[in-house]
């Protein structure tokens, strides 16, 4: 870091301390940030007659958005991460320790290392702009903040607001901080330093929060606090499952801020910090963030750069339509044309669309002028002329090859000759929907996952006669939908699709052996997913799951053949959550299901005698996961193999990103990793004999086994 990160100018007694991050476009703590930073406060503390600091970002865009996490990969040992978390405590130290009030003028990002510098400021003035946004997201890495905000964060806001957005790793809005009181005003940018400046006649302040209310008769007396605190860690120990180890440290350093005092709580801060830095948990989950920033900036092609986009077109405005329509228009900021065959379709995909922003205007995230701005990007029709200036026309209409490729054709007929056709199909090959087109080389595979607006991932899907151009393109616009985009070879189930089946399929057998269908959720839930398998086939819907099936088990083989099950619960119209019966019953929305006390969501056991199923002795939690996971882990490995995907790095993001693969393993390759090629290898070799030649090890496992070589290093 050269020098000039840091800019100090004098204005009528004010210090005003630029920092700028030469080379960045946004400001980062760094190693040398401390005692750069140090020097300059030394030289203020030596001139006389200052009234104030104010620290304020260089960047147009940011204040600091954390720390670069760089530095923690290079730590070799606890002590040397430690020693990081002791360096940022000092210098924030000397901060708060001024002789004159410190204020941060604060416009952008404000994040992590940047919130623990401005708590440790006496006041915080901050810009209302849209993009400002203020957070300690450090549990999303697995870590806890290590510059002091653990301890500080509570003396500011108090003990609940202070635990709920360190363990949810959440950012505020301007409006939401300063009703917290974590910031004491919220202005335009073009007045925030002249705002920051009516600061500096305030006198130094005290960091003691003032709790109203409810808050109040919690957190004021030991024994509200002792119930807060056990109410939090239940909660906690209930979402992580201990799978986790980051939520639990950060509830200890808060407890250690009552507890201790100063000096023992920002050490025990210190210490914890770098057990965590340490832990494979944080090491997974920021190989994961390395990962995902790398495919971010990834160039696909030398010399092919993305055209610029004008429209996107959706053909069908279902659920899937709608919501490519939504995050075409809200996140990648383009006009959108939606065609369907009635104008039922249209208002659906519109209605769609002002729900989930009109969520946003409530919650305040969004005022009703902006709501209104972003409902106008969005329009359609019944006519293919709506879709005459598209650029890119994504299709999400039924699963039907003949039906798919007489939508290339209308396209092709109706926009322009450059017009790219992107399908959204889960399971058909994109070469077979390109076969009869007279532009192949613009057919291209987009494959979004349900909810849309929700989901990170998108698979993108050339055939063999895509362009590069066409490719490129399409990657673009996925990433500007603030997607996760993985390009996969053009073979049955792409690459999610083709590792979720084997899972899916051993969960439906572990069923009809007679383990309960809550039993295999929950032991899938202990070792990580967000929702167990069969919540998963009710949510996916089982008549999609038995349509899916018997296209892998044509093009891949025998491995992939579904049970017969499935066909006797779509005759029994169980089709899961959309007809409120599946593996599960599902209860009618009501405002008062929760005074009733009764689970939406119940396991139906009509579905035992239904399949014939007689209860077996429930087996060991983690031999279900294991039936579970390891022909998943099986399919991973073909798919690198056989270039269904680029990368292991693809493949881990793919997993985590689309189906919920646990993050903190890493994604399937970092799991194989943990458990050896070598073990796994040998492991399922032994399972064949007992579950069947689902479990055979593919050749490219023994390969690696065989010289017991990691998967990573594909």
């Amino acid at each position: 870091m050269s020098q000039s990160t840091f800019e100090l100018t004098i204005e009528q007694d004010i210090a005003l301390l630029k920092i700028d991050v030469q080379g960045e476009s946004m400001n980062t703590l760094r190693a040398e940030f401390g005692p750069e930073l140090e020097t300059i406060l030394d030289e203020l503390e030596e001139k006389s007659g200052l009234k104030a600091l104010i620290l304020y970002s260089g960047k147009e865009s940011s204040f600091i958005a954390g720390a670069d996490i760089s530095m923690l990969d290079s730590c070799t040992s606890a002590e040397q991460a430690k020693q990081l978390s002791m360096d940022g405590h000092k210098v924030f130290k000397r901060l708060e320790t001024m002789p004159f009030p410190v204020i941060a003028a604060i416009h952008g990002p404000c994040l992590g290392g940047g919130l623990e510098l401005a708590l440790a400021c006496d006041y915080r003035v901050c810009s209302d702009w849209e993009k400002t946004a203020l957070g300690l997201p450090e549990v999303q890495l697995g870590l806890l903040p290590g510059g002091g905000g653990t301890q500080r964060l509570p003396r500011v806001v108090g003990l609940q607001l202070a635990l709920q957005w360190m363990l949810t790793g959440k950012q505020l809005r301007p409006k939401q901080a300063l009703k917290a009181g974590l910031v004491d005003d919220a202005v335009p940018n073009s007045v925030l330093l002249d705002v920051a400046k009516k600061f500096a006649d305030k006198p130094k302040r005290k960091a003691k929060v003032k709790l109203k209310g409810a808050a109040k008769a919690l957190e004021g007396n030991s024994l509200g606090r002792n119930l807060l605190f056990s109410q939090v860690e239940k909660q906690t120990l209930a979402k992580t499952r201990g799978n986790y180890p980051a939520p639990m440290a950060i509830i200890d350093c808060v407890k250690a801020s009552l507890e201790k005092s100063e000096a023992e709580g920002f050490a025990y801060e210190a210490q914890r910090f770098s057990e965590l830095v340490m832990s494979d948990e944080s090491k997974a989950l920021r190989g994961l963030f390395f990962g995902s920033t790398e495919l971010k900036k990834e160039q696909l092609f030398d010399g092919v750069e993305p055209r610029k986009l004008s429209q996107v077109g959706v053909l069908g405005g279902g659920l899937m339509g709608a919501g490519i329509a939504f995050v075409s228009s809200t996140k990648a900021g383009l006009p959108v044309a939606v065609k369907d065959i009635n104008e039922q379709g249209i208002r659906a995909a519109l209605n769609y669309a002002y729900k989930l922003l009109d969520r946003k205007r409530k919650r305040r995230f969004i005022s009703h002028a902006q709501l209104q701005s972003e409902m106008a990007k969005i329009s359609g029709g019944t006519d293919y002329s709506v879709l005459r200036k598209a650029d890119i026309v994504i299709e999400a209409v039924f699963e039907d090859l003949k039906l798919k490729q007489q939508m290339v054709a209308d396209i092709e007929q109706h926009a322009k000759s450059d017009t790219i056709f992107a399908s959204n199909t889960s399971s058909l090959p994109i070469g077979q929907i390109a076969a009869e087109a007279a532009r192949p080389e613009q057919v291209i595979g987009l494959h979004y996952f349900s909810p849309v607006e929700k989901m990170p991932l998108a698979e993108i899907i050339p055939h063999e006669g895509t362009s590069e151009q066409c490719i490129t393109d399409t990657v673009e616009l996925a990433r500007k939908q603030g997607k996760t985009a993985i390009v996969v070879k053009d073979k049955a189930g792409f690459y999610v699709n083709r590792i979720l089946a084997p899972y899916m399929n051993e969960a439906a057998k572990l069923l009809l052996e007679g383990q309960s269908i809550e039993h295999i959720d929950r032991s899938l839930l202990d070792y990580g997913f967000p929702v167990g398998p069969m919540t998963l086939l009710d949510e996916v819907g089982i008549d999609i799951g038995a349509k899916i099936a018997p296209i892998l088990e044509a093009e891949l083989g025998e491995r992939f053949k579904a049970p017969d099950a499935f066909d006797k619960l779509i005759a029994d119209k169980r089709l899961g959550k959309k007809t409120r019966k599946g593996l599960y019953s599902y209860a009618k929305p009501s405002p008062f299901a929760k005074l009733s006390g009764k689970k939406a969501k119940q396991a139906d056991k009509a579905v035992y005698s239904l399949l014939g199923i007689k209860a077996a002795e429930p087996l060991d939690e983690a031999d279900i996961a294991k039936r579970c996971i390891y022909p998943m882990l099986n399919e991973a490995l073909r798919c690198l193999d056989e270039g269904v995907i680029r990368s292991a790095r693809d493949g881990d993001l793919g997993a985590i990103f689309g189906i919920g693969f646990p993050p903190f393993l890493g994604g399937p390759f970092s799991a194989i990793e943990q458990i050896g090629t070598k073990q796994l290898a040998e492991e399922m070799n032994e399972m064949v004999e007992q579950y069947g030649e689902v479990f055979q090890p593919c050749d490219y496992l023994l390969k690696l086994a065989e010289s017991n070589a990691s998967c990573l290093d594909s």
